[in-house]
């Protein structure tokens, strides 16, 4: 089943790139405090930024961070409808509703009516926690239920000649999160935005987001991204950006490193953070190594581009398996990053 493509403002979910997005949690009015925070989140690396629009007047948000940042912008809705149109007038480039919880069916219409208008899609969000009472009562709260419940929302917008549509599933469980977002991949065509819910502070949070989002990106499902931490909504980009890179999703660097033992003679630990940290903001897709001797060095990650193997109080410097030279333990990482500096490899492209 091919994805449906869906424009967000200047973007295109359902085609090959994951975008990541957070989520502000400065109160709606204050306004300033929620422009700084976003403009913070888009230069972290944010390619979404969603905001929380509790009343028809809050709306005034979207119009000010629509003037302070050059990215997608998604109103977030409950219970009021008239939030909704607001927002889509204030140029929300997404709305995010559950139409169950906004009232009677003519409110999703106008919901629905302005949206279209305005060329700006919906998404549909499902959480485990909030399902419909008869949805509960029949399916408990299973991927079918979560489906069935994401059905009666589609069908409640086609109703109203609406199909511009994004789905989310989540739950705090991490199993149910998985097996509900592979139940509707299997039976939606819609772009679908993946989380696990509620997943916690930044430890284990991060760890559930990991597990959950990122099985669904190596099963090819996925179009969008939030990993939600109790945290400040910068650490959720960069976990966000962790997780693309590690499920192959993403450009940047990827630090390859042997856990330490009893033969390493180095100080691999400090090492491997201070690559990790000067290479932070480079681009290229490129695999680094950081390992311990020479039985975990060129051979064992010989299929980096870069690396380093430490010996005693020094190391060597190799790529793709091959030894180029070596340096004392306090010059691996400067010859490191000159080496991939030398090679044009810094900031740019495959292509350096």
């Amino acid at each position: 089943m091919s994805i449906k493509k869906i424009a967000l403002g200047g973007l295109t979910l359902g085609g090959e790139k994951i975008y990541i997005q957070s989520m502000l949690n400065v109160p709606a009015e204050n306004i300033a405090g929620s422009v700084e925070q976003a403009v913070r989140l888009e230069r972290a690396g944010c390619e979404i930024i969603r905001a929380a629009v509790p009343t028809p007047n809050d709306a005034k948000l979207i119009y000010e961070l629509k003037k302070n940042v050059g990215i997608p912008v998604v109103a977030d809705i409950h219970f009021d409808y008239r939030a909704a149109i607001e927002a889509a007038n204030a140029g929300a480039d997404k709305i995010r509703i559950n139409p169950g919880n906004i009232g009677g069916e003519e409110k999703v219409k106008a919901v629905a009516d302005v949206c279209r208008q305005k060329n700006i899609p919906i998404r549909i969000g499902v959480n485990g926690g909030s399902l419909e009472k008869d949805i509960a009562a029949k399916y408990g709260v299973t991927p079918e239920g979560l489906c069935e419940s994401a059905s009666r929302h589609i069908a409640l917008l086609n109703k109203f000649d609406f199909d511009e549509i994004v789905l989310s599933v989540k739950s705090s469980d991490v199993r149910l999160t998985i097996a509900g977002y592979r139940y509707i991949h299997e039976r939606y065509p819609y772009p679908l935005h993946l989380g696990v819910t509620e997943a916690g502070t930044a430890r284990m949070g991060l760890i559930k987001s990991a597990i959950g989002i990122g099985s669904l990106l190596c099963d090819g499902i996925g179009d969008t991204i939030r990993v939600s931490l109790t945290a400040d909504p910068e650490e959720e980009i960069y976990a966000a950006k962790d997780i693309l890179k590690a499920v192959g999703k993403s450009c940047g660097v990827q630090i390859i490193s042997c856990p330490t033992c009893g033969r390493t003679q180095v100080d691999l630990i400090s090492l491997a953070r201070e690559v990790e940290r000067r290479t932070a903001g480079m681009t290229a897709p490129l695999k680094i190594a950081v390992m311990g001797c020479a039985v975990n060095g060129p051979g064992e990650a010989s299929n980096a581009d870069y690396g380093i193997a430490g010996g005693k109080g020094e190391g060597i410097l190799f790529s793709h398996g091959e030894i180029l030279s070596k340096a004392p333990e306090d010059r691996l990482v400067d010859a490191l990053m000159e080496l991939i500096e030398k090679d044009g490899k810094m900031k740019g492209s495959k292509n350096g």
